[in-house]
């Protein structure tokens, strides 16, 4: 949404506690007000399109992941602790744009370990999960897979498929329910990890047949 300058007189008071609450939410002076006035005059800001997206994948994703409170409406972090020795903890970031482009947003997994062995076991997975997605991905028509992989952690665009709000706050959640079954399947039993290929896969071009993300 495009922006402009203006100048507003306001009293100290009013200017103190909106900045305490800027701080606390972990935004600007200018953004907060922007949001309040948006609020009160039923404008649709992009904090408050994001907020709904978040809202959407998180009836989608709570069950299976713990949603961690945010300070920005542009975030939304989970994590879950996996059925492996030391049960080491994954994350996942979503990050959304604020306008949109050809991706939406990305998303972020890391594992928390110092362990070479599980950094490694890590990344032959994501390996796997980025050959199967840019293939089913590629099958749909859609190219434009972009992603980063090494040291424990995963990244990816979440493509722009034009999807409502709900629409695509269900696919955000229902893509990372997906991966975190798969994740916790491999390291359950990373040996046995080939047997459950199938598992994942047929979930995901389900989701397909639904979602682009």
């Amino acid at each position: 949404m495009k922006k402009s300058v203006y100048s507003l007189v306001l009293m100290d008071d009013v200017i103190r506690a909106v900045d305490e609450e800027a701080y606390r939410l972990g935004t600007s002076r200018s953004n907060l007000i922007n949001q309040i006035l948006a609020q009160h005059l039923s404008c649709i800001t992009p904090e408050m399109r994001m907020r709904d997206i978040f809202g959407y994948a998180a009836g989608l994703i709570s069950n299976s992941l713990q949603i961690q409170q945010q300070r920005s409406a542009s975030l939304m972090t989970m994590k879950t602790a996996l059925e492996y020795k030391y049960r080491p903890t994954v994350n996942y970031k979503v990050e959304l744009k604020r306008i949109p482009d050809e991706f939406i947003g990305s998303l972020k997994v890391r594992i928390r370990t110092q362990s070479p062995a599980l950094i490694a076991l890590f990344n032959g997975f994501f390996a796997y999960v980025v050959r199967t997605e840019k293939n089913l991905l590629s099958q749909k028509g859609y190219d434009n897979y972009v992603f980063s992989l090494g040291d424990g952690m995963f990244s990816r665009g979440l493509i722009n498929s034009s999807l409502s709000d709900e629409k695509t706050g269900e696919a955000i959640g229902e893509y990372i329910t997906v991966l975190n079954r798969a994740v916790g399947a491999y390291f359950s039993s990373p040996e046995n990890f080939r047997e459950s290929i199938p598992f994942f896969e047929e979930d995901y071009r389900k989701m397909l047949e639904k979602y682009i993300i």
